[in-house]
């Protein structure tokens, strides 16, 4: 027992806690879905660390644990029919919330990798970004 505990935080030396809050969620529908992503997988499927949390109107915050110190850029999106993928309209604009670090911005097509790009140094790191919607109501009503 001691030997799997040793090994367990032997493995879990120089990694880190990531939370991140995403903003301008627009309903309580759905999830909110992110990743954090190498650049090697960033825009596509199956980056290694993900997680999801019930969506609610305004913010949820998401917590990435145990990520290793890199450089990796986060894709997110509000999955409002919960099927498990981001829906997209005419033109491959998506019809439901997407948001990514560092607010890189989507402008004909996705952002480049430079633009979300970020530093995790293995240290506990809290971060933000904006759930952008590009049909139908754009975020949370004005209060």
């Amino acid at each position: 027992m001691a030997i799997a505990v040793a090994l367990m935080l032997a493995a879990a030396a120089g990694t880190g806690t990531l939370t991140i809050d995403v903003g301008n969620v627009r309903s309580n529908k759905g999830k909110v879905h992110l990743d954090v992503c190498p650049q090697s997988l960033f825009l596509k499927d199956g980056c290694p660390y993900s997680t999801e949390t019930p969506a609610h109107e305004g913010q949820v915050t998401l917590t990435i644990e145990n990520l290793p110190p890199g450089h990796y850029a986060i894709q997110a999106f509000h999955d409002e029919n919960d099927n498990r993928h981001v829906d997209r309209g005419l033109f491959g604009i998506p019809t439901e919330g997407v948001g990514f670090s560092r607010d890189a911005r989507i402008v004909l097509s996705p952002p480049k990798w430079d633009d979300a790009v970020f530093d995790f140094d293995g240290k506990a790191t809290q971060t933000a970004l904006k759930m952008r919607y590009f049909t139908g109501r754009k975020g949370p009503p004005a209060r």
